[in-house]
């Protein structure tokens, strides 16, 4: 009798791996086949969808057969097939780094990533400054949601938001990642596999990616390793097509090769201009063209 199943990485320790079987919601231990360690083979990864077979029904045990194609991958933090990535904010307690989120929006823009915005601990606003990253990111299309644990405030408009995929957070030190995650771990998350894990997560330490199921569907993706990031997988020529605010205008500059810094007839910068994209985001775009650019001209210098 075939025992082959259809399962999700939900996290992977030591060679072994937590895979939830997708018809049975089941949680099996199981190692990868050595096809998969040789040269030329992929290694699995939490959040990847594998065909597994079980070799113990009782003790759930099993190994992995095949590894599906990926939608998407990351070294740091090691992980597959993300849908969603929950960019966090705060307006205030540490100042709010639109450089990390604009490098991880380029991210999402260049794996197939929907970005959503998360403004929190609004309840310390004082100067408008929610709005003021709001509008920015509303500017340029992406979806914005306000919270704050005191005022209880954006909660169900983010558990909708979860509903159906695969969401991983980020944002630097002490915005309140992990506020929001233990909300979401203590109050939406399915009792499927070892759960009661989140009652003992540590603060400030090295953890494991992990995906959590979700009452409405979906997974939420505890991982580390995307506090700090940086753009450098990105030709200088595409990083323009990376915004989703200049790349309706691309194609109407007066040249074709236009970098949108300097050239006459530039689209992008009249929309700039006009105020219908935000400047200090333009000036942030200069600033990572410039880098990348200077990457590319010495790739061959030692």
């Amino acid at each position: 009798m075939d025992n082959k199943r259809q399962g999700i990485i939900l996290k992977g320790v030591g060679g072994f791996y937590e895979v939830m079987d997708r018809a049975a919601g089941l949680v099996y231990t199981c190692k990868a086949r050595g096809v998969h360690r040789k040269a030329g083979g992929k290694s699995p990864l939490p959040g990847d969808n594998v065909t597994f077979r079980v070799i113990d029904e009782k003790d759930r045990t099993g190994f992995i057969d095949r590894i599906g194609e990926r939608k998407n991958e990351f070294a740091r933090p090691p992980v597959a097939n993300i849908d969603q990535l929950a960019i966090v904010l705060a307006v205030k307690s540490p100042e709010p780094d639109l450089s990390l989120a604009d490098k991880l929006l380029i991210t999402c823009e260049a794996k197939d990533i929907t970005p959503i915005i998360l403004v929190n601990k609004v309840d310390l606003d004082e100067g408008g400054i929610a709005e003021h990253i709001g509008g920015i990111y509303q500017k340029a299309g992406y979806r914005t949601i306000l919270i704050s644990k005191v005022l209880d405030a954006g909660y169900d408009e983010l558990h909708q938001e979860l509903k159906g995929y695969k969401t991983a957070f980020a944002g630097q030190s002490g915005v309140g990642k992990s506020t929001i995650l233990n909300r979401i771990l203590n109050c939406w998350v399915m009792e499927t596999g070892e759960v009661s894990e989140r009652i003992q997560r540590g603060r400030h330490t090295t953890r494991h990616v992990q995906l959590f199921e979700l009452d409405v569907g979906g997974f939420v993706l505890d991982t580390p390793g995307f506090s700090a990031y940086s753009v450098c997988d990105v030709e200088h020529t595409e990083l323009a097509h990376l915004y989703p605010e200049y790349r309706k205008v691309i194609g109407e500059c007066r040249f074709i090769s236009c970098s949108h810094i300097n050239e006459p007839g530039c689209r992008v910068r009249e929309l700039v201009e006009k105020g219908e994209a935000d400047t200090e985001r333009y000036k942030r775009y200069v600033q990572y063209y410039r880098e990348l650019k200077e990457a590319y001209d010495n790739r061959y210098r030692r």
